[in-house]
């Protein structure tokens, strides 16, 4: 026989040894090195798996989905729109900007600008957008975020 054997005192020796190492690593696992267990936040304000907030990001989606898309783009947070006419105005269109500037559900993270045109003789002219108007989409949108991680936790 060689010395490789599976036999006799070797293997006690070989699972001794594999024994210490599984019993070391079990005892490193569930003690977490002296730091404490770490405790998973599943609703995080910042989530980073894109390149801004997820909830920003999808709420923003949400809220926009009526309108048709003309560019997204998560890693750099912008969403513009296309331009939409209400069925119930076909003379005035509306588009819409949405920069999203944190990694943070923050209300500063969240910058929205539109523009409207109406119809005149035939052709779209520019038209000033309510202050209110773009400041309601911006609440609408971190209402639905907010509404977004609170629904992660339960």
């Amino acid at each position: 026989m060689n010395g490789t054997t599976t036999t006799g005192p070797n293997i006690f020796r070989n699972l001794g040894r594999a024994g210490l190492v599984a019993m070391a690593a079990l005892a490193l696992v569930s003690c977490g090195g002296g730091k404490g267990k770490p405790k998973a936040d599943l609703a995080a304000s910042r989530v980073t798996t894109i390149g801004v907030n997820s909830y920003l990001w999808r709420a923003s989606l949400e809220a926009l989905s009526f309108m048709p898309m003309l560019q997204t783009d998560s890693n750099g947070g912008v969403i513009v729109t296309d331009w939409y006419s209400n069925p119930n105005n076909p003379g005035e269109r509306m588009k819409v900007t949405v920069t999203i500037l944190d990694q943070d559900l923050r209300a500063d993270a969240l910058r929205v600008a539109a523009s409207r045109q109406v119809s005149q003789n035939g052709g779209w002219v520019d038209a000033p957008v309510q202050a209110a108007t773009v400041q309601k989409l911006e609440d609408i949108i971190l209402t639905k975020a907010r509404d977004l991680r609170r629904n992660a936790v339960k």
